[in-house]
């Protein structure tokens, strides 16, 4: 519930899993527009940004947004997702300043440098060697140029302690659970490496400034939208698919009463429901003066 979204150690159907993921991205845009209004603080006039593992361009759009002068390219590996990016700026009216980049991160960078700002929003922990990863964006950036760099923060809470079911506390051995699984993801990748989540030392090493860190709390409280309520459907479903081996029987059990629609205490009835968790992003900028505004 603290990484992202779930998927299985094999490639994932992301045409599938589209759906779940637009619906995350945009129960979290008002988190993503704190951040990169903050974010604009530091680097108001950008040129060209990239969104580092895009997704389906919820956050990429916001971003175009929030920089009204500026080309935002949304990159990714997954060409259905790149589809919607795609088909969601040109609903927005975007289409002038969003265009898309299919290729595998973060080797396709060198085709768009110099880059003003690279937003890498819980993309960066799906690449083996996240050091070498955080060396290639920092060599792509633009004197003076921010990486946006959104890893750690809290696991998002649905559920009080009690659910009224099962052992009281299971949401605390759902994200024990989840760390076992990110951490054989993490183990699976091509070239994994293990490194100290340092992400400001990281950043250093990596030849970047920090620029500064924050934490930007998601915050909905009960009774929850139809579609927060929607989202949680998907997240525990993707958790019960994904830790079914891991999890005790009671557990299980549990979990099935909550993915139940017919059940007064599952997620898409009871009145309890609710989301509280925070986003931490860190920001590395590259020595060097910011180009002068045409």
């Amino acid at each position: 519930m603290g990484h992202g979204h779930h998927h299985d150690h094999t490639q994932p159907d992301w045409a599938a899993m589209a759906p779940m993921l637009e619906r995350q991205a945009e129960i979290a845009a008002p988190v993503h527009l704190q951040a990169a209004t903050w974010l604009r603080e530091l680097r108001p006039h950008p040129r060209l940004i990239v969104d580092a593992g895009s997704g389906p361009g919820v956050v990429t759009c916001l971003l175009a947004q929030v920089f009204p002068d500026a080309e935002v390219v949304a990159v990714d590996s997954a060409a259905p997702l790149l589809e919607l990016a795609a088909e969601r700026a040109a609903r927005a009216g975007l289409a002038d300043r969003v265009r898309t980049l299919h290729t595998e991160l973060p080797a396709g960078l060198e085709r768009l440098a110099p880059v003003d700002i690279v937003w890498a929003g819980r993309s960066l922990h799906h690449i083996g060697d996240q050091q070498a990863a955080l060396a290639a964006f920092a060599e792509h950036l633009a004197p003076g140029g921010v990486l946006a760099l959104q890893e750690g923060g809290l696991p998002t809470r649905w559920l009080p302690r009690d659910i009224g079911f099962g052992r009281p506390g299971l949401q605390s051995r759902l994200d024990a659970a989840e760390e076992n699984w990110f951490a054989e993801m993490r183990a699976a990748l091509p070239g994994s490496e293990n490194v100290t989540e340092d992400w400001p030392a990281l950043l250093a090493a990596a030849g970047l400034r920090h620029g500064g860190t924050r934490s930007f709390l998601l915050d909905l409280p009960a009774p929850l939208t139809h579609d927060a309520r929607s989202h949680a459907m998907d997240v525990f479903t993707r958790i019960r698919e994904a830790l079914a081996e891991q999890l005790p029987a009671d557990d299980l059990s549990a979990l099935d009463r909550l993915l139940d629609p017919a059940d007064p205490g599952g997620l898409r009835l009871r009145p309890d429901a609710f989301a509280l968790g925070a986003r931490t992003v860190h920001l590395g900028v590259r020595p060097g003066a910011e180009p002068p505004v045409a």
